[in-house]
């Protein structure tokens, strides 16, 4: 029974947006209404700023910006909230992709006047690919908004989502008072607060209540009601069974920053939001949440959290049955078996010691180099998860170490970023590991390469850009004398498999005429944020 009470009050899920619109902020003040901090703070371009909880990383607070992903675990109206913050920035795709598996819901973020944005789109066909339940914010109702009805058909006719306005805002910008809730049939107003930082006062009303009329002018009352009726008069209910399969998405108007209308969304999303859901393992066997035998899959790795112990966490996400501290599990990629002894609750950077969890938690496991990201770990090896595929890369640059005297430290930096998936890394075919290749999804992902390698190990680098574009797996005999032309290089990646860069898909074309007996196949997943057209 015990099992089966704590699966059902776990609620894991991931913020997805557009840079700019306001993902971060979200994220800080839900901490702030669950009570998990006194004080939000804002991602603001001020030196005097706050730093935001969930971007630990210092240049994510230079740059006002998420680079990883991060978890934040806390209570809320008796449930556990599993928060997995994802970046927005396109060049990290993967690590939201990634972050994207472990979750059972996804909350997508929409600043109100610029509506369904080119990332939307990409995040939202990772999505759509995994049938993730979606629920939608509308954020900064508090500055000047297109209107909310043609938000929703935007929703609808963009993203072809179904889109259910689950509450109403009243007025935008200067005139946006409050949230017309349409399960109460309460209108909610607020009162601003000083930066939005301590959870904002509010009062319920009927929405014909002749002081909620004072609060705007005529036009925007007369046009609030009008909406209203015509919402009403749609007469169709919201369909949760058609949430949880993808084909309908909750709509939610606020402001992040002034906190109007984040409680309500908190509280709507803790009553219809999804607990874990049952997976499917590469054998095609069903693993359900309240199965008695323990399983999980590391999807993610992150170096030096805590700069003090240059420590490396693994971010397992439960699946089934109970975790306990100690406990002896089977990492089935390797065979071999593994106690459990160091594990911890995470909140961002902050960690403390976990003694039990339960499926859809995340545990962080300090990581001595025995898991990987995609590993099963299980109570036996019954079960196997699909491991979770690299991208194709699309970056690539040679990197340097200006220093032979900190070249140890280079390649211990180069390694571990590996690791974490932060970058790929190759090396020419069949010449001394000495100047690694990286490539990466994104060119940003070099920036923060550089900026780690520097303040986590010391290393100062030089990066070369190289003109390749794309990456194929070689198979085949006598790779070694491959016939490859200037446009293209032989290399092999961590584990020696070779693989060759090239410039363009009329190089691969070529270089394959010339090697008949060869085959150049894509290795990596396809990304799918980077193929929704903008």
């Amino acid at each position: 029974m015990e099992l089966r009470e704590e699966v059902a009050k776990r609620r894991t899920f991931a913020i997805i947006s557009h840079p700019d619109a306001g993902k971060t902020t979200l994220t800080e003040k839900l901490l702030l209404y669950g009570g998990a901090i006194v004080t939000a703070g804002q991602v603001a371009a001020r030196r005097r700023a706050r730093a935001a909880t969930s971007d630990w990383m210092e240049l994510e607070r230079e740059r006002g910006i998420s680079i990883t992903s991060t978890v934040l675990q806390f209570p809320y109206d008796g449930h556990t909230m599993n928060l997995l913050d994802t970046p927005g920035h396109q060049d990290f795709g993967e690590d939201t992709y990634r972050t994207l598996l472990a979750a059972d819901a996804a909350v997508m973020l929409i600043d109100a006047a610029r509506g369904v944005e080119p990332q939307t789109k990409k995040l939202f066909a990772i999505c759509r690919a995994r049938r993730i339940p979606l629920f939608t914010f509308v954020n900064k109702m508090d500055r000047p908004s297109r209107d909310p009805l043609e938000l929703l058909d935007e929703l609808e006719n963009v993203l072809g989502i179904g889109a259910y306005p689950m509450n109403w805002p009243l007025g935008n910008g200067e005139t946006f008072r409050g949230v017309y809730d349409r399960a109460s049939g309460a209108l909610h107003t607020f009162e601003r607060t000083e930066h939005g930082a301590k959870r904002a006062p509010v009062r319920t009303a009927a929405p014909t209540d002749p002081a909620i009329a004072a609060l705007v002018d005529e036009h925007t009352y007369r046009e609030f009601l009008d909406q209203l009726e015509l919402l009403e008069g749609a007469g169709a209910g919201f369909d949760r069974a058609a949430m949880l399969r993808g084909d309908v998405t909750p709509v939610f108007f606020g402001s992040a920053v002034t906190n109007f209308g984040v409680e309500l969304f908190l509280d709507a999303f803790v009553r219809m939001g999804p607990p874990p859901a049952p997976r499917v393992d590469a054998e095609k066997h069903v693993v359900e949440p309240t199965d008695e035998r323990f399983s999980g899959f590391v999807f993610k790795i992150q170096a030096n959290m805590d700069p003090r112990h240059r420590d490396r966490i693994a971010f397992l996400r439960v699946c089934s049955g109970k975790f306990e501290r100690d406990m002896t599990v089977r990492n089935v990629r390797t065979g071999k078996d593994v106690r459990l002894t160091r594990a911890m609750k995470l909140f961002a950077s902050d960690r403390e010691s976990v003694e039990v969890a339960f499926a859809g938690d995340v545990v962080g496991l300090a990581n001595p180099g025995v898991f990987a990201i995609g590993d099963t770990l299980a109570e036996g090896d019954h079960i196997r998860f699909e491991p979770i595929p690299a991208f194709e890369p699309e970056h690539f640059a040679l990197v340097r170490s200006t220093d032979t005297a900190s070249y140890k430290s280079f390649q211990k930096g180069i390694a571990q970023l590996r690791e974490e998936g932060a970058v790929q890394v190759f090396y020419p075919y069949g010449q001394t590991r000495i100047e690694p290749i990286l490539a990466a999804v994104g060119a940003l992902q070099f920036e923060v390469v550089k900026y780690r390698l520097e303040s986590e190990y010391n290393v100062k680098t030089v990066f070369q850009t190289l003109p390749y574009t794309t990456a194929r797996r070689v198979r085949g005999e006598s790779v070694g004398s491959a016939t490859l032309g200037s446009s293209a290089r032989l290399v092999e990646d961590w584990d020696g498999n070779a693989l060759a860069l090239f410039e363009s898909a009329w190089s691969i074309n070529l270089v394959q005429q010339w090697n008949p007996g060869l085959a150049f196949e894509p290795f990596g997943a396809r990304d799918l944020a980077r193929e929704v057209p903008a």
